[in-house]
C-alpha cells in the first residue's frame, strides 16, 4: 500500500516535471519528431522522463521504472509508470491541455496516481483508501484541494461517452467497438462516424478539449462525462488515472472486464454503467 512518503515524492516529481515543461512550453523553435506510431515527441518529453527516472533512482534505487520514451528499467515489486507529457500535440500547439502522468504500481496493482497540468494550474491525485483530489498547481494553502465524488450513472443508453483516438488511428476491430458504444449511448465525443475512416474529415478534437481537464478519464472523475474509452494505449497512458477514477467512485477495466493496463484498452465509467458498457461493446454473436 502506498504510504504518505510515496505520495509526497509523487508531488515532488510532478513539481520537477512542471518546471521542465514550463521551460519548453510555447518556447520559440520547439520541434518535434514523429515516433514509429506517428505520434510526436519533443526534447521536453525526453528531458522530463530522464529527470524523473533519476529522482526515483535516488530516492528508491531498488524500484523499477517504465516510461513512454525510454521503456522499462529494473525488476521490482514496486514500479513507477510515467508519461512525461500526455498530450504532446497540444503542448506543441501552445494549448494548455497536456499533463504529466505519474503512477506507482506495487505487486501488479496501481496504488497511486498523479496527474499534473501546470498550464491549467491544476493537479489530480489519489491512492487507494485516501480518496481522489483535485487541487491547484502549484499548491496554494489558501485554496485547499477538493475531493472528487461521483454519483451513480443510471442507464448507459442515456450516457455521454468520450472515445479516443479517432477512427483513423484505430484498427478495424477497435473501430467496431467504438461504433457500437457510440450507437448505444446518448452522446459521443468526438461526434464522428466511428465505423469508417474518412480521409476528407479534418482531425477531431479530443473529448477533453475545452473542459478544463487534459485527459478523458479526468472528465469521468470530475463528473463531466459518464464514461471514457481509450484504445491503443500503453500502461503510461492508463495507470495514473485508475486510482483517481476509482477513488472518486468510478470504475475501470479493459474491454474483457479485467483491471489490466497492458491490453491496450481502458474503459473508465461512472458507477453503475461499467458492465452495461462492456456488454454494449461486445461483438454480436
Amino acid at each position: 500500500m502506498t504510504d504518505s512518503t510515496d505520495l509526497a515524492l509523487a508531488h515532488c516529481l510532478a513539481d520537477q516535471a512542471d518546471d521542465v515543461a514550463r521551460h519548453y512550453f510555447r518556447a520559440p523553435g520547439l520541434r518535434a519528431e514523429d515516433k514509429r506510431d506517428g505520434s510526436p515527441v519533443t526534447e521536453a518529453d525526453r528531458e522530463i522522463e530522464q529527470a524523473l527516472r533519476a529522482s526515483i533512482r535516488a530516492e528508491h534505487p531498488g524500484d523499477a521504472f517504465v516510461g513512454e520514451e525510454f521503456g522499462a528499467h529494473g525488476q521490482s515489486s514496486r514500479r513507477w509508470i510515467i508519461d512525461a507529457i500526455d498530450g504532446t500535440a497540444s503542448f506543441l500547439a501552445g494549448e494548455p491541455e497536456w499533463s504529466t502522468l505519474i503512477a506507482l504500481e506495487e505487486h501488479g496493482a496501481v496504488t497511486m496516481g498523479m496527474v499534473s497540468a501546470p498550464a491549467l494550474g491544476r493537479r489530480w491525485w489519489a491512492a487507494p483508501g485516501g480518496a481522489a483530489w483535485m487541487g491547484p498547481c502549484p499548491s496554494d494553502p489558501s485554496a485547499p484541494p477538493r475531493q472528487l465524488t461521483l454519483t451513480a450513472g443510471g442507464n448507459a443508453k442515456d450516457a455521454a461517452i468520450g472515445i479516443w483516438p479517432p477512427p483513423s488511428r484505430l484498427s478495424e476491430t477497435e473501430r467496431a467497438v467504438a461504433a457500437r458504444l457510440a450507437a448505444g449511448t446518448a452522446a459521443v465525443l468526438p461526434a464522428v462516424d466511428w465505423s469508417t475512416v474518412d480521409p476528407t474529415t479534418p482531425p477531431p478534437r479530443k473529448p477533453s478539449t475545452g473542459s478544463g481537464t487534459c485527459h478523458g478519464a479526468l472528465l469521468v472523475a470530475t463528473g463531466k462525462a459518464d464514461a471514457f474509452l481509450l484504445l491503443g494505449a500503453g500502461p503510461w497512458d492508463i495507470a495514473a488515472l485508475i486510482p483517481i477514477v476509482e477513488e472518486a467512485g468510478g470504475t475501470f477495466s479493459d474491454l474483457s472486464g479485467q483491471r489490466r493496463t497492458d491490453t491496450g484498452a481502458a474503459l473508465f465509467a461512472r458507477p453503475g454503467l461499467h458492465q452495461q458498457l462492456l456488454n454494449m461493446a461486445e461483438a454480436p454473436n
